[in-house]
């Protein structure tokens, strides 16, 4: 159930409240998105567990990098799954698309992508560049290897406030990201918008529906921790879940 929310201006985007069960609705139409066409979805969850897997064993020498992937995914993810959205939105008009054809998603409002896309990029690079100083002044500025911080921190325990504080500021930094992101890119493909438009109006959902979207957020973490554990493999089925998903989302909450 939802209502629309009426306190705005007629110039505004129309948001809807909707009640704590709705990101299970959106779960289950993803679910029924990825049966109705399951070759190009897992085909995207595919690309995201093996691109992720070469990068993470690329760095897996490099702690602050190693850390930055894993945080940067959480960033990045709303604009990389659009062709996922795109094969949602084609399933709502009756039609099944190639693979290939789910890319012409990137093509419309080309414009506004790469200038949100911009914005999250920036923003990644903002945190790659604080998590290396904060790196760098822990090791006193000495090459700090990946093993031998997991050796201090999960078997030593050492350098937990550190741990700490840099978990809260990314949990601060993903929160943000997240409000501005949780309806952006599929608004800015479905309705050709501009993105502050677009980052507008997810700022608004947020603001009308903070409890069952901090629910979302939880479960998108969640879920996504999950593929990481996997070794990203878990991500095939559910980096697909997760994309569909964010599209009923935005259908659910944007009138």
């Amino acid at each position: 159930m939802h209502t629309a929310f009426s306190n705005r201006s007629d110039t505004d985007v129309a948001i809807r409240r909707i009640d704590a069960r709705a990101p299970s609705r959106w779960l289950e139409a993803a679910w029924q998105d990825i049966r109705h066409n399951p070759l190009p979805s897992l085909a995207y969850g595919l690309l995201f567990a093996l691109g992720g897997d070469l990068i993470l064993l690329s760095l897996v020498s490099h702690p602050h990098l190693l850390t930055f992937a894993i945080s940067g995914f959480f960033l990045v993810a709303p604009l990389l799954a659009g062709g996922l959205y795109e094969l949602s939105r084609a399933r709502e008009q009756g039609e099944k698309p190639l693979f290939i054809e789910s890319l012409r998603a990137f093509r419309r409002n080309g414009q506004s992508l790469a200038l949100f896309g911009l914005l999250l990029a920036l923003t990644a690079l903002l945190w790659e560049r604080f998590t290396a100083i904060a790196f760098a002044l822990l090791s006193g500025g000495g090459a700090f290897a990946g093993s031998a911080l997991l050796s201090e921190i999960l078997i030593g325990g050492e350098h937990l406030a550190f741990v700490a504080t840099w978990a809260m500021l990314g949990a601060l930094l993903a929160a943000f990201v997240f409000s501005l992101a949780v309806v952006s890119v599929p608004m800015i493909m479905d309705r050709n918008c501009e993105p502050v438009t677009a980052m507008t109006a997810s700022l608004r959902a947020v603001a009308a529906n903070p409890g069952p979207l901090a629910l979302w957020a939880v479960l998108i973490v969640i879920l996504t921790l999950t593929g990481f554990a996997t070794l990203l493999f878990g991500l095939i089925v559910l980096m697909p879940m997760l994309g569909h998903a964010s599209w009923h989302a935005y259908r659910e909450l944007v009138e």
